[in-house]
C-alpha cells in the first residue's frame, strides 16, 4: 500500500509538472489573442447597439457611437484598416461569457472598471485605460432654474426601485443635508415615462443613460443634465486577462488617442504633421509617435504605423468625443471629466518612450 500511494505520489507530480512545463511553453512562445486576431484578418467587438453616443444600431444596419469608434481604432491599429471589424451586440448578463468563450476579442460596452471585475478571484478581465468617466446623474427640464443638488432640496426625483441608483441618490442627498422625495419604478423605461409625466422635478441614472434616453424626447433640448456626479463609473474596454500583449496592444491604442489630442494632431492635419516629422530629424518624440523612427509598435507587436492609421480612421480622442457627445450631437454630454488633464480633466497619456 505504501509502495503504491508513492507510485501515484509520483504519477501526480510528473502531470502536474508537465502542465507546468506546458503552461510555460505557451508564455515563452508568447501566444495572444492578438495573433489569432491577425491571422482571421477581422476584429471581433463586443458592443451594446441599444445606446446612442455609445454604441446604436440604426435603420441602416450601421454601428455608430464612441465605443464603436475605440472597436474601429482598434482594428484600424491591429490590422490596419479600421473596417475589418464584426460588431456582437451583447445585453450586460452576455459580455463577460462571450469574452471567455472566445466569442468576441475585445469588448468595448460601457463597462465599468471595478475590482472585482480587474481581479483574477472575480472576472478575472484586462482593462484598457478608461475611455469615459460616467457617473450617476440628474436631468432636470432646462426651465426649472435647478443647477446644483441643493436647488433639488424638497423636490422629488424619479429612481429605479432596489437599485444601486437609488443608494446612491440616498447616500449622496444625505450626506449633504438635502431633503428629497424618491419616486420609485421598477425599470428605466418606467422613470422616463414619470419624468416626462411631470411626476418628478429630476430623474436620476448613469449620465450616459440620461443621455441616451434624452435624445429620444420630443424636446431634448428642453432638458438638461446637471454637472454633479453622484457616483464614479469608469468605463473601459476589456479583455479576458492573462494576455499581457492584447492588454498592452489596446491599453496604447486608448493612449495613442488620447496623446494625439494633446498634441493637436487630428485627422484633417495628419499628414501634414507627418511630413513635419519626416523632414525634421529633430522632431523625436513626434517621429516615434507617428512611427517615422521604428521601435515602439513592435514592442506592442503592432506595425510601427500604428498610431498613424488608428488617428487616421477616427481622429484623436477629442473628435471622436464631439462627434457622438459633443454640443452639436443628438447625445450632449458636457465632457466634465473626461477632458485633458490640462485642460481641468482626467484624461492623460503616459510618455511614447
Amino acid at each position: 500500500m505504501i509502495r503504491s500511494s508513492r507510485q501515484l505520489l509520483i504519477g501526480a507530480i510528473a502531470v502536474v509538472t508537465g502542465l507546468l512545463g506546458g503552461c510555460a511553453s505557451l508564455e515563452e512562445a508568447g501566444s495572444s489573442r492578438l495573433d489569432l486576431v491577425k491571422q482571421r484578418d477581422e476584429l471581433l467587438c463586443g458592443v451594446s447597439g441599444k445606446i446612442p453616443g455609445f454604441s446604436f444600431l440604426s435603420a441602416e444596419g450601421t454601428y455608430t457611437g464612441l465605443d464603436v469608434d475605440i472597436c474601429r481604432a482598434m482594428a484600424a491599429a491591429f490590422l490596419g484598416d479600421a473596417d475589418k471589424v464584426q460588431y456582437r451586440p451583447l445585453t450586460a448578463p452576455e459580455r463577460f461569457t462571450a469574452l471567455r468563450s472566445g466569442e468576441i476579442d475585445l469588448l468595448s460596452r460601457n463597462t465599468t472598471h471595478t475590482l472585482s471585475r480587474d481581479a483574477q478571484g472575480g472576472n478575472g478581465l484586462g482593462f484598457a485605460p478608461v475611455v469615459f468617466h460616467d457617473g450617476q446623474g440628474l436631468i432636470v427640464p432646462a426651465d426649472s432654474g435647478v443647477t446644483t443638488l441643493s436647488d433639488l432640496s424638497g423636490k422629488a426625483i424619479c429612481v429605479g426601485s432596489g437599485t444601486t441608483t437609488e443608494q446612491n441618490l440616498n447616500d449622496a442627498f444625505e450626506s449633504n443635508g438635502i431633503p428629497y422625495t424618491p419616486i420609485k419604478y421598477q425599470d428605466l423605461n418606467q422613470v422616463v415615462g414619470g419624468y416626462l409625466q411631470g411626476r418628478c422635478q429630476a430623474m436620476t441614472s448613469d449620465r450616459s443613460q440620461l443621455a441616451a434616453a434624452r435624445s429620444g424626447f420630443n424636446a431634448p433640448e428642453a432638458h438638461v443634465i446637471l454637472e454633479d456626479r453622484l457616483s464614479k463609473e469608469p468605463l473601459a474596454p476589456a479583455v479576458v486577462g492573462g494576455d499581457q500583449r492584447l492588454v498592452d496592444a489596446m491599453t496604447w491604442v486608448v493612449y495613442a488617442l488620447i496623446e494625439a489630442e494633446e498634441r493637436g494632431i487630428t485627422q484633417a492635419n495628419l499628414d501634414s504633421q507627418l511630413r513635419v516629422a519626416e523632414a525634421d530629424p529633430s522632431q523625436a518624440a513626434l517621429r516615434r509617435f507617428l512611427g517615422v523612427d521604428a521601435g515602439l509598435g513592435r514592442k506592442l507587436g503592432l506595425p510601427d504605423d500604428f498610431v498613424l492609421q488608428a488617428i487616421r480612421a477616427t481622429g484623436n480622442y477629442g473628435e471622436i468625443y464631439d462627434r457622438h457627445l459633443g454640443p452639436q450631437s443628438p447625445v450632449a454630454i458636457p465632457r466634465g471629466a473626461n477632458r485633458l488633464a490640462e485642460d481641468g480633466g482626467l484624461m492623460i497619456a503616459p510618455p511614447f518612450t
